[in-house]
């Protein structure tokens, strides 16, 4: 109960923050009710999923999460030949901060196959092209360096950091309002309202490095992950995860914290 309760506080904290931006800024309703919908479905993993997983069906799932990166540029939708997102209907959800979270613990937790992993996810990131899902990859390669030495993430790391520069160049769109920039656009208008909610955001990823109910490497690889999407989204125009619009990462970061409570290692 304790580690569910540690997940559940390092979640909430940087979305809560985000919903009173969201209401404060007057953003459209919609924007707060599907980051709200999105956080009950998140928590209730966190509460509720009892996954035990065996090695082999760790990577079968790794294997479908990977997939998923790869989906939208089979199936759109298409954006100035960019395609990152997973088509729901009328929803459109970015692959990268969906999957890789999750993608990240299994990941982290398989000693033959991590850098296999994370290269294809970052395969998928350049193929579509996407910097921010690119420097996830990176910072999760080097979080799960710090804590476990394997000399094969610093290739890793470094392919990761090149392909998100390509990428960058590649494949920019327009910043959206309350979804894109949003640490940087509230700063010019908000100081101290940025402030307060850059720190929300670091509360997360400290809670992510340090107090998670999991080993060290799924701490610091998925803390890598969280200041990857969060750092392309101040130095470019990149979704500004957990604390701006967007249901997936707010999913995402849920289902790979009930990953990294109950998935067990061996």
């Amino acid at each position: 109960m304790a580690g569910r309760m540690v997940c559940a506080i390092a979640l909430g904290i940087p979305v809560l923050a985000d919903l009173a931006y969201l209401v404060l800024s007057g953003a459209p309703l919609a924007y707060g009710a599907g980051n709200g919908l999105s956080l009950a479905i998140a928590l209730a993993a966190i509460a509720f999923l009892r996954v035990r997983l065996s090695d082999r069906q760790c990577r079968i799932l790794a294997v479908l999460l990977l997939l998923s990166l790869y989906v939208p540029l089979l199936t759109g939708p298409h954006v100035n030949g960019i395609a990152r997102w997973l088509a729901l209907g009328p929803v459109a959800l970015h692959a990268g901060a969906l999957a890789l979270p999750a993608l990240v613990v299994l990941a982290a937790r398989d000693d033959d196959y991590a850098p296999p992993i994370l290269l294809a996810a970052l395969l998928a990131a350049s193929l579509q092209p996407d910097a921010a899902t690119g420097l996830a990859v990176m910072l999760a390669a080097v979080g799960l360096y710090n804590a476990t030495r394997d000399w094969r993430l610093v290739p890793v790391a470094g392919i990761a950091f090149l392909a998100s520069v390509i990428a960058g160049l590649r494949g920019e769109l327009p910043a959206q309002p309350f979804v894109e920039r949003v640490l940087v656009e509230l700063a010019l208008q908000q100081p101290l309202a940025a402030l307060g909610l850059g720190a929300s955001l670091i509360a997360a990823f400290l809670l992510f490095a340090h107090a998670l109910p999991a080993e060290m490497r799924v701490r610091h690889a998925l803390a890598g992950s969280l200041f990857g999407f969060s750092l392309a989204a101040i130095v470019s125009n990149y979704p500004s995860v957990l604390i701006g619009y967007g249901a997936a990462p707010i999913i995402g970061y849920g289902l790979a914290l009930a990953l990294a409570d109950h998935t067990p290692s061996g």
